[in-house]
């Protein structure tokens, strides 16, 4: 059985058809969706220029369709911190790269490292690197740590009075630089040489965190403990000690 020419021309011109509307149809995606403009939210640990080089980075990192298509439901892999991360099409030439950063709870000192663990004490990541805002734990004991384990303490209960702490002092924008547990759960905060003696009661402790920010201005540049164990009913103040 044979085949006319006319029909192998046909195929041919089919062919050649598809292949430029294929063309055509990839230089118009190319040229429409090429990002100008970049909008970043939701980031903390990173800039948005760092947030912008991770995200944008490859073949096609500049196209706004391909990435809403290749950051859609899907986690992002080897980025310290970064949980998820959306790309929104805001306009063909305009994105917007929304982070969704893991939670951290506070973070421990181990053999030279930052150990970052979340809210339930389990190990979120590590690095060489203090990230701002995210508090400095003193007086856990362990010997040893696992990614992706809770850290294993004597006692797990202290994950709790942790979480309990940070959020109130986040409530009073408080940001200490280290916060000190010791064996029977009192709480040291440390604000450069001042240390803020708060005790072990739970019931009282926001009573004295609310008014910690009016101390805080004269305790400035001093060195010694603001011991606000217990309150001084002779004097109705808390004690100062200095050294």
């Amino acid at each position: 059985m044979f085949k006319s020419k006319r029909t192998g021309l046909g195929l041919t011109a089919v062919v050649i058809l598809l292949l430029t509307a294929a063309l055509g149809a990839g230089s118009y995606i190319k040229k429409t969706y090429t990002i100008e403009t970049v909008y970043v939210e939701g980031n903390v640990h990173y800039s948005e220029d760092e947030i912008k080089a991770i995200v944008m980075d490859g073949f096609l990192g500049d196209n706004s369709l391909y990435l809403s298509l290749k950051y859609k439901d899907k986690g992002i892999e080897g980025i310290p911190f970064v949980d998820v991360v959306d790309v929104d099409i805001l306009s063909p030439d305009t994105i917007k790269i929304i982070v969704y950063e893991k939670v951290l709870t506070g973070c421990v000192r181990y053999l030279d490292t930052y150990v970052y663990f979340d809210r339930d004490g389990y190990v979120v990541e590590t690095s060489a690197v203090r990230t701002v805002g995210v508090p400095q734990i003193i007086g856990l004991q362990f010997d040893h740590l696992v990614l992706g384990e809770k850290l294993p303490v004597e006692d797990d209960g202290i994950f709790n009075s942790i979480l309990d702490l940070t959020k109130l002092l986040q409530k009073y924008s408080l940001t200490p630089d280290r916060i000190y547990f010791n064996s029977g759960k009192e709480i040291t905060v440390y604000f450069g040489d001042t240390k803020i003696a708060l005790g072990n009661e739970p019931s009282a402790l926001e009573d004295k965190l609310m008014i910690l920010p009016g101390f805080l201005p004269e305790l400035e540049g001093k060195s010694g403990t603001l011991q606000m164990q217990t309150f001084d009913e002779d004097s109705g103040k808390y004690t100062f000690k200095p050294g």
